[in-house]
């Protein structure tokens, strides 16, 4: 997707090079992106959609956690229809045609939806870790929307903060743009420090913070689960008629319960980092390198990926709760539901 672009170019954090004559693409090779970026659109929205429908119609769903399930879904869903769409055209013609104000509007977007995405990941992921460490404290906090709330709007505050003023200030404070007629992009895409310090609360910190409350996660259930086993094992040498085998099963199914969620958690890190890692590393190195070291492809590559991930996103968070499956059900499958009540199973 970055072979026609030539040139060499200032860029920021999510907007690819391309270059100033906006060369045309072979006309099999634009059908080809435009159909894989329509339909990553398509998913985007659609799938994000259906999360926030599933919030609005289902009262059930009203709880803490699931607000930050919420707040995901709408950064994700602004992703595909704003972001995305208007993107498309300067892709496969390398040249920017709305005017620099809807430029900078189309910026100050895209730095926000996406980081407020990694910081509503990096929520998700916290809360469940308070709820499975701090299951008592979680469980009476648990319905108070007003602290949920306001952890909400203090993502999308320091969301806005990490880009927003230097996207709409920098220009000012140099005393000049070097962006030329008919491109779109930051003015800081070559100033490597700014990139790195951005990077390191938008990627770095957010990534080691997703990884360390995962693996938490984990060992706090594995000695748990641990725990009882041995009380168990413990209750049979006390009681020699005790069931052996069915403190046999019991184990299979903790390590079994074990596994999967290990695999699940293990799923979201790597997502996470598949996803934003290689964009960010080669961000700051194109930086340091004034953009004479890295192929401008492999950069372009580096940045749908980011955007893959609010794809992604909507199947693998609420997808993993039960309680959001039912709502998905009753919104395409209405007449399938049963009207008995459902226990809720195991969160992934």
């Amino acid at each position: 997707m970055g072979a026609y672009m030539l040139e060499s170019n200032s860029s920021g954090n999510l907007t690819p090079t391309v270059s100033e004559a906006g060369t045309v693409l072979p006309g099999y090779l634009s059908v080809i992106l435009s159909v894989l970026m329509v339909t990553l659109v398509v998913v985007v929205v659609a799938g994000n959609a259906l999360v926030i429908v599933a919030f609005m119609v289902d009262k059930t769903l009203r709880n803490q956690s699931n607000y930050f399930f919420l707040n995901l879904a709408i950064s994700d869903f602004l992703v595909g229809a704003f972001c995305i769409p208007v993107y498309i055209p300067y892709s496969l013609t390398g040249r920017w045609m709305l005017g620099k104000g809807l430029c900078k509007v189309w910026l100050v977007m895209d730095y926000l939806l996406c980081s407020a995405s990694v910081f509503n990941i990096v929520l998700i992921s916290y809360d469940r870790f308070l709820s499975v460490t701090r299951a008592v404290k979680y469980r009476v906090q648990r319905n108070m929307t007003r602290r949920a709330v306001l952890k909400m709007v203090a993502v999308w505050v320091l969301a806005f903060l990490l880009y927003g003023p230097a996207i709409i200030f920098w220009e000012s404070v140099v005393g000049r743009s070097i962006v030329p007629p008919h491109e779109c992009y930051a003015e800081f895409y070559f100033t490597w420090y700014f990139l790195l310090s951005a990077s390191t609360f938008e990627f770095f910190t957010p990534f080691v913070s997703v990884a360390f409350f995962n693996l938490s996660i984990y060992l706090n259930i594995h000695r748990r689960n641990k725990d009882g086993g041995a009380s168990a094992e413990d209750e049979a040498r006390e009681d020699p008629n005790s069931s052996q085998l069915f403190i046999h099963r019991e184990n299979s199914y903790r390590l079994s319960r074990d596994k999967k969620i290990a695999k699940s958690l293990a799923i979201i890190v790597c997502i996470f980092g598949i996803c934003w890692a290689p964009y960010t590393l080669l961000m700051i190195i194109r930086a340091a390198c004034s953009g004479t070291c890295v192929a401008d492809y492999w950069y372009e590559i580096t940045f749908w990926l980011l955007w893959l991930n609010s794809a992604i996103n909507p199947f693998l968070y609420p997808l993993c709760h039960s309680s959001f499956r039912r709502a998905f059900s009753k919104i395409l499958c209405p007449k399938r539901q049963s009207v008995q009540p459902q226990i809720e199973a195991q969160s992934c």
